[in-house]
């Protein structure tokens, strides 16, 4: 395995003036501008991944896009990067894929992974996704890190990081392993969150309501004979929506018995060996500070609380270029050299 040059730590994450402000970078970091930027940068990039599709251990399928290394520039370096979105986003989000670009450009194998019912990916199970569904992840990692000959990293932002946290717990037992995994404001307790969705600015609880009946609504269209969603349609609010699926299509007895199905506080990640850092913004307006104050702290997590940022936000500058992306890099790239 060839090691590469371990690019700059960036500087210490300080934006000033309106760009300090969590709703500015929550929303800039989804916006139309900045998709405009990402989707240019990633245009080669792009280009060059293939759609694979991974079938976990119970048959459910999962879409994912593999980028191999490049052959010029900086080179394979032996590493794969698997990325996981958040919740209705996929694998073309601004986040994720600007991440994605920046670990290709510093020699990375990428994979980015959609969760069922995400990207283009609805048609390929009839079950509807929640996110208690870690077996079906966890198995398409493993997946991923067995058929790799160097080592394996895992990136997930939001939900994705939630996820990323459990696939990291739970790893060890499954019999792979995971070099470093990094999750970018994740969701620790659910029920905090849709807490903060319902009581917070309007826009957050609007934007999560709007894309997921689009997902749901495709879901019926593909499925009308398992799925009639006329009624749920009718809620709006997240809540209300949850509660009614989650009645209807799960069997979880009710709405905090799903949500508990997939929190990761209290002793959770107590027993955590695989070596795995947390990065997060104080101003999270989804996701509460005190959430990863609470967090116990096994000598395998480091946690960088950060006090700005927003969710999943980390802009540099009005030109809308990533911080976290650059800090992601310099992490990843730091344990490939220590392999």
């Amino acid at each position: 395995m060839s090691t590469t040059d371990s690019p700059p730590t960036p500087g210490p994450y300080a934006p000033t003036g309106w760009l300090a402000n969590a709703h500015v970078q929550s929303v800039l970091t989804s916006s139309p501008m900045r998709k405009l930027k990402v989707r240019r940068r990633s245009r080669s990039y792009r280009r060059a991944s293939r759609d694979e599709i991974l079938t976990a251990s119970d048959g459910a399928r999962l879409l994912g896009h593999r980028t191999p290394a490049p052959a010029d520039g900086a080179g394979p370096n032996g590493g794969l990067a698997v990325l996981l979105h958040g919740w209705e986003g996929s694998a073309e989000s601004n986040y994720l894929l600007d991440a994605a670009v920046a670990l290709h450009d510093a020699g990375f194998e990428t994979f980015r992974l959609n969760f069922r019912d995400h990207g283009d990916s609805h048609h390929l199970n009839e079950g509807l996704f929640h996110s208690c569904l870690l077996e079906e992840v966890l198995d398409a990692v493993g997946q991923l890190a067995g058929a790799h000959d160097g080592p394996v990293f895992l990136v997930g932002f939001s939900l994705g990081g939630n996820f990323a946290l459990r696939v990291a717990r739970n790893a060890p037992a499954h019999g792979f392993e995971l070099e470093r995994v990094v999750a970018v404001s994740p969701v620790i307790r659910p029920r905090h969150v849709l807490d903060a969705l319902a009581d917070g600015v309007p826009i957050y609880e609007k934007y999560f309501v709007r894309k997921w009946r689009r997902s749901l609504k495709r879901k019926q269209q593909l499925y009308p004979e398992r799925y009639n969603l006329q009624e749920w349609f009718r809620h709006r609010n997240l809540a209300d929506q949850t509660r009614s699926l989650v009645e209807a299509y799960t069997d979880f007895p009710d709405l905090d018995a799903y949500l508990e199905g997939y929190s990761i506080a209290g002793d959770y990640l107590a027993g955590l060996e695989t070596s795995t850092l947390i990065i997060t913004a104080a101003d999270d307006p989804i996701i509460p500070v005190s959430d990863f104050e609470a967090l116990p702290r096994p000598d395998a997590l480091d946690l960088e609380v950060l006090a700005h940022g927003g969710h999943c936000g980390f802009l540099r500058n009005w030109r809308l270029d990533s911080w976290i992306q650059q800090r992601i890099v310099s992490e990843l790239c730091l344990h490939l050299n220590a392999t």
